[in-house]
């Protein structure tokens, strides 16, 4: 398959996704080895990037997904209105914040460091597909450990969780977690404001 080719034929295969596609099932289907996919990816990006085209190819940890370019929310916002999910209170940055900088942890570490019950919120993220179950911890009772999804790097403009921050150490050693929360939720918020890429429609 001529180079062209093969940037038409994973273009299409990304746009009838609609969801990120691993590279190793990409390879597969292209036929292709995982060095020649990777470059024909990155040609995509820097053509979309280049071109100011409204769409955009990125690589979410080892899959890759088409999305609509951050800079055109406010438009596919306003034109898809009813699509737009609700946005994040802050009870649900703050767990989620938690989950995303100390994954995998359990409901009831969660609930130890914001103080009250986060069983609805964690329920909530859930629902939005912002986290998911990664397995029971090895303790009496084997509670369920939870841990972001891709669907929160996407959501978040993230490539991998390396792209999260560095959280600020704290002087005073007990207000330290409520410091690194604040600063993770200040983060997270940030990040929802500015609007992250929409999945691209589904092909025909």
């Amino acid at each position: 398959m001529e180079l062209k080719e093969l940037e038409s034929a994973l273009e299409g295969v990304l746009f009838a996704s609609g969801e990120p596609v691993a590279v190793e099932r990409l390879c597969l289907g292209l036929e292709v080895d995982r060095p020649t996919l990777d470059a024909v990816a990155q040609r995509l990006m820097d053509q979309y990037s280049y071109e100011r085209r409204g769409i955009r190819l990125i690589k979410l940890d080892t899959s890759y997904q088409l999305c609509s370019a951050p800079e055109f929310a406010p438009y596919i916002r306003k034109t898809l209105e009813s699509r737009k999910p609700a946005r994040l209170s802050q009870p649900a940055l703050e767990v989620l914040a938690i989950i995303a900088y100390y994954q995998p942890v359990t409901r009831a570490y969660v609930d130890q460091v914001r103080g009250v019950d986060s069983s609805y919120t964690v329920g909530l993220l859930l629902e939005r597909e912002l986290i998911e179950e990664a397995g029971r911890l090895a303790v009496p009772g084997r509670p369920l450990l939870f841990r972001t999804t891709k669907n929160f790097l996407r959501s978040f403009g993230l490539s991998s969780l390396e792209e999260l921050p560095e959280l600020p150490d704290s002087s005073q050693e007990g207000s330290q977690m409520t410091l690194e929360l604040e600063a993770a939720v200040a983060r997270l918020r940030a990040e929802e404001e500015q609007g992250a890429g929409l999945p691209a429609e589904d092909g025909p």
